[in-house]
């Protein structure tokens, strides 16, 4: 691990949707990456068993030693006590990486039965707080104890939604589960930004069909209503544009901002960046 100046203020953000196929890896990857770009000394956090953010920065899940599960586990006895330095890797990116596996399923059984569970991922990663100015939290599409820590973790939470209006039910949802943070584990989680993206090209041609339908038989629901629905619960909406090199990054490894920067997805994410920059 290379050797980081001491940083004055972190930012930690999570990327949370209790269902998959909203884009949470996708946009964490890519706006860690222009953040990367603009000389921020950037972590990402990868707290989901599917591995997504650790094999989209060119990572083989299951590769590296030590994994995310490590540091979870490390809170039990008979477990290695793993430091988050030990786990840390370097990507072609440059973004460090806490990377993640399909191991990390087993970790969740175990939270349940200790008090602190909610902030296991806090605390560890106040140990490395000085070597970064912005730390990513890619959390799994459910919720459960992993969601939990990665909100507990973050003092910002950024929220990714399907286009169309079935998304507003999950702008409901995870609202409750902000509440019950609150409630239970005694943070504080502010939705300050709503990411509403197509993901792929299906679902963009899905998108275009849905609307025209509801436009046609209810004129209100169409993306305007909904963008004025989803702002009443988070400050800024942002809208990804599908584009075909998205996923070409992510097969190459590498966020959009080292392969194709001024796609027209890329400069959204671009610009969310320099937002969220000022969170810092």
């Amino acid at each position: 691990m290379r050797i980081l100046i001491r940083g004055e203020r972190i930012s930690r953000i999570a990327f949370a949707h209790h269902k998959g196929g909203t884009g949470k890896t996708t946009s964490c990857l890519n706006i860690a990456g222009y953040l990367q770009a603009s000389g921020r000394r950037v972590l990402v956090v990868d707290c989901d068993p599917q591995a997504n953010a650790t094999s989209g920065l060119g990572i083989v899940p299951g590769s590296t030693e030590n994994t995310v599960y490590d540091l979870f586990m490390r809170r039990f006895d008979d477990y290695p006590d793993v430091s988050p330095a030990e786990v840390v890797v370097e990507t072609a990116s440059g973004i460090d990486l806490l990377p993640s596996s399909l191991d990390l399923v087993g970790a969740e059984p175990y939270l349940y039965t200790i008090d602190d569970r909610a902030s296991v991922l806090k605390t560890a990663l106040d140990e490395i707080a000085d070597l970064y100015d912005m730390v990513l939290i890619d959390t799994p599409p459910s919720m459960g104890q992993l969601v939990i820590n990665g909100l507990v973790a973050a003092d910002h939470a950024i929220v990714t939604l399907d286009p169309g209006i079935f998304s507003l039910g999950g702008v409901s949802n995870m609202k409750t589960i902000f509440q019950d943070i609150q409630t239970c584990a005694g943070g504080t989680v502010r939705p300050e930004i709503a990411i509403i993206g197509p993901g792929s090209r299906e679902s963009a041609a899905r998108k275009g069909f849905f609307s025209s339908f509801f436009h046609r038989l209810f004129p209100a629901d169409e993306d305007g209503g909904i963008e004025a629905e989803v702002a009443k619960t988070f400050l800024r909406v942002e809208k990804v544009p599908y584009s075909p090199e998205i996923p070409m990054a992510q097969k190459e490894g590498v966020p959009i901002s080292h392969y194709a920067p001024n796609c027209p997805a890329g400069r959204v994410y671009r610009n969310i960046a320099a937002f969220v920059e000022g969170w810092n």
